[in-house]
């Protein structure tokens, strides 16, 4: 619910001084009450989304683009005084330049089911079968082809990518009271040929919309590549708890983030990040959209 000035407020108090009170035509001032986003997923009903990832980089007139095409299929169940987050890939392609790229990653990612444990408010805890990237990946794949992608598909690299997206999306936000202009952080980072880029994430409470999925929180998505002089204790306590990163100068981004609330559903993300990293321009843009959630079953 995001708040209006009404344009013929002025008008209305001064018809007030000759006539009954307006009361009812001018509403009480003061702060919009609280939003809370309670983590209550689905159980066992399949949540599709599409996601979209362009990646590009420009460098001395030149332009080169990478595009990622996505479908997935998240299921809550119920686990250990938890969740399980269990997570497939039904369709996946990548084109450059708008040409579509052979690579054996939709593959690998066809066989892998990404299986996670979460706490009963949400907070993430661990990937449960973080190994079985790389097994389907040499189950596919064998030599120099296999080789540039075992990094990325290695354990440790599958627990902490998962851990911050998930951070990035949600951390800080589930079963809590929030005020619309209320910030909540996260730090993220995405790599390019010439490193790694690494910001705050700052999430910022705007209001509601009513979606086809009930009531939703929106968040608007910007930021940060310093922390302020009056920066808040838990803004810092954030960075802390990530390392302390040595943030990248310049970054910026901007974007949007709609949950549902009744069920907790995400409806749409999208972020485009910009940094210029050595000589060259990078810009990450990302769109993750609801397709469907299942009917409850009878």
């Amino acid at each position: 619910m995001r708040a209006r000035r009404l344009t013929w407020l002025c008008c209305a108090v001064a018809l007030a001084a000759c006539t009954k009170p307006a009361s009812s035509l001018v509403p009480e001032a003061g702060t919009p009450p609280p939003v809370r986003l309670d983590f209550r997923p689905p159980v066992d009903r399949a949540i599709t989304e599409r996601v979209q990832s362009t990646r590009t980089m420009e460098r001395g007139g030149t332009r080169q683009s990478e595009e990622v095409e996505m479908t997935t299929v998240t299921r809550f169940t119920p686990a250990e005084n938890g969740w399980q987050l269990v997570q497939t890939v039904s369709q996946a392609r990548m084109t450059r330049g708008g040409t579509p790229v052979e690579t054996v990653v939709d593959e690998v990612l066809s066989r892998f089911a990404l299986r996670v444990r979460l706490a009963a408010d949400g907070a993430f805890v661990k990937v449960l079968n973080a190994d079985e990237g790389l097994k389907a990946l040499r189950q596919v794949a064998a030599g120099p082809q296999a080789g540039a992608l075992e990094a990325f598909f290695a354990p440790e690299s599958v627990e902490s990518r998962t851990r911050r997206e998930w951070e990035a999306k949600y951390g800080g936000l589930l079963q809590r009271n929030l005020t619309v202009g209320q910030h909540t952080w996260a730090v993220e980072a995405f790599s390019t040929a010439e490193g790694e880029v690494r910001y705050v994430l700052q999430r910022t409470v705007t209001g509601t919309e009513l979606t086809d999925q009930g009531n939703a929180l929106v968040l608007g998505l910007r930021c940060l590549d310093a922390l302020p002089d009056d920066a808040p204790p838990e803004l810092r306590e954030v960075l802390e708890e990530a390392g302390s990163p040595e943030l990248t100068e310049g970054v910026t981004c901007e974007g949007e983030q709609v949950v549902a609330r009744g069920y907790f559903v995400p409806m749409r993300r999208n972020l485009t990040v910009r940094a210029k990293v050595g000589d060259a321009t990078w810009t990450l843009a990302t769109q993750t959209k609801l397709e469907m959630l299942e009917e409850a079953r009878r």
